[in-house]
Formats: C-alpha cells, sequence, structure tokens
C-alpha cells in the first residue's frame, strides 16, 4: 500500500496521537466531512486533527503552523491555531497537525441570513489581514497573478461548465478583469481560498475562517471577491463601503474573479453529480447563485 493509498481511521489518529502526543490520545475522536487535501478529525470539544491526504507535499500544514500564530492575534475572526505537530513516521509518512477547533457550521453547509452584518464581518476580517506582509511571506504559485495571466484557466473553466446563454455576460465581466490596472500597493497578506467551504456560519452570520494552507502576500483582489463568492445578494456594495480600502481597479479585478471562482464551484458541483474523485454536488447551486450576483453587480 503506498502512502496515498493509506486509509485514515480513527484508530490510525489515536495510535498517532499516543505515539508522539499520549497526552491528547484519550479525547474523543469524530471525522469531520469534506476535506480532500486534507482529512480532518475532531478531538474533543476543543481541538482538530488535520492529516495531509491528497495534498503532493506538506507544504500548506508547514504554512499554517509558521504564519497562523503571526497572523490570529490581529484577526477579529476564530481562525484555527496549530498548538501540537505531528511529524511523519513509519506508521503515516506524512504530516499531521493538532489545531484549534473553529465552532460553527461551513457556509456551504449552512446559510446566512443576516447579510448586513456577515457583510461588515467579512469587511472588518479582510481589513485586519490585508496589511503588508513580510519579505520572507509566502508567495503563491498558482494564484494571486493578476487576472491577464489567469485567462488559461478561466477559460478552461468557462469551457466546462454548462451556462446556457450567459457566456457572453461572464466573459465580458472577466474581460473588464482583465483590462483593470494591477495592484499598485505592497503585498498583503491574503487568505487566498474564500468560498463556502472555508468560513464558518453560526447565528446567521460569519463566525470564522478556516483553511489557511493557500494564504500569500500579493493583490488583496483574491479575498474580495468573497463580496460576490460568499456573501448574500445586495451586500457587496455594504461590503466595499465597510472595508473602505478597495479602488475601482481593485473592485473589477475582484468581480472577474469572482466570476472564475463562481465557475470553479460550478465545476465541482458537476464533478459531484457525475460521481467523480473530488467533486461536491452541493457546490453547483451556490456557484451558480455566486454567479448571478457577479452577473448582477450586486
Amino acid at each position: 500500500m503506498t502512502d496515498t493509498e493509506i486509509e485514515i481511521t480513527a484508530d490510525l489518529v489515536r495510535d498517532l496521537l499516543q505515539e508522539q502526543h499520549p497526552d491528547l490520545a484519550g479525547l474523543a475522536i469524530r471525522e469531520v466531512a469534506g476535506g480532500w487535501g486534507n482529512q480532518m478529525w475532531r478531538l474533543g470539544d476543543e481541538l482538530a486533527v488535520r492529516m495531509q491526504r491528497m495534498d503532493p507535499t506538506p507544504e500548506l500544514q508547514l504554512k499554517e503552523r509558521q504564519w497562523l500564530p503571526v497572523l490570529a492575534p490581529r484577526l477579529p475572526l476564530p481562525v484555527p491555531l496549530p498548538v501540537r505537530f505531528g511529524e511523519p513516521s513509519e506508521r503515516f509518512p506524512k504530516h499531521w497537525t493538532v489545531m484549534t477547533w473553529v465552532a460553527g457550521e461551513p457556509l456551504d453547509h449552512g446559510s446566512i441570513s443576516r447579510g448586513d452584518h456577515a457583510a461588515d464581518t467579512l469587511a472588518g476580517f479582510l481589513q485586519a489581514l490585508h496589511v503588508e506582509a513580510p519579505a520572507d511571506a509566502p508567495i503563491a504559485a498558482d494564484r494571486g497573478a493578476h487576472p491577464r495571466n489567469c485567462t488559461d484557466g478561466f477559460e478552461n473553466f468557462l469551457q466546462a461548465v454548462t451556462l446556457d446563454d450567459i457566456v457572453a455576460d461572464v466573459r465580458a465581466v472577466w474581460d473588464d478583469a482583465v483590462a483593470a490596472p494591477a495592484w499598485q500597493g505592497p503585498p498583503v497578506w491574503v487568505h487566498g481560498d474564500l468560498h463556502p467551504a472555508n468560513v464558518v456560519v453560526s447565528d446567521g452570520t460569519l463566525s470564522g475562517i478556516v483553511d489557511f494552507g493557500d494564504m500569500f502576500a500579493g493583490d488583496p483582489a483574491w479575498d474580495l471577491a468573497a463580496a460576490w463568492v460568499l456573501l448574500p445578494a445586495g451586500t457587496a456594495s455594504r461590503f466595499f463601503d465597510t472595508y473602505a480600502h478597495a479602488d475601482e481597479g481593485a473592485i473589477r479585478r475582484a468581480r472577474g474573479l469572482a466570476a472564475m471562482k463562481s465557475l470553479f464551484l460550478m465545476l465541482m458541483g458537476q464533478n459531484g453529480d457525475r460521481g467523480l474523485p473530488g467533486g461536491k454536488p452541493h457546490w453547483g447551486p451556490a456557484g451558480r447563485a455566486a454567479l448571478d450576483r457577479v452577473l448582477k453587480g450586486v
């Protein structure tokens, strides 16, 4: 059995804890549904174990270990904090990390009913996150670029998803983003992967942000796309008013990136409908709703 074929079970998680962190091995272990690159297990009431699964390298976990303790103290929403490190061993030759559990429900299984509150909350979080990053901050290899450098990916998603009569409208939003001026400020901290499975909701609003494995220093427009990808219709303007630091170019880039992210969600939904590995059927409707918000600019 190869590394990628190792079945991650509760017994395996407990064995690894017993080997490396025996004081935690007696806590209850429960699998968390979802996850692709990493698999999550609840550990007691306040912790979780993040197991490297399909990610080919430990880079994303190691990035979280290094930088989340630096970022978390200034962020106004709960984020997962690494508290123990699990190292590769004969039993499991990959990395794993014990992290704090962020309470709530992932948005892809929940909903936002307090739209104005969520818009203000997301804007406040991104204001706090989007500060100048240090020189040794990670740089994104596959995201973070100006939309003009991501056109191949956009076209691939556009061709793969069934859109009926709105293809021209979607491409017009993307073309406007491509024509927008580039980010002129210093590279700032960017979460990089704000989609419905990576934000937590409770009481009808945002209550936490998770999965910082793709964080990088760069253009904040990659996060500002969340105004359409995450928030209910009619709240994007309030979000940008509260955020207060996005000029016209950033908003144009963000809207185009939101279109691309929406297409990705729809593609993952299609893959789920077809039973393909990693596909998520419930992401399809979320992606289409987000794309509708993008096209309406709301």
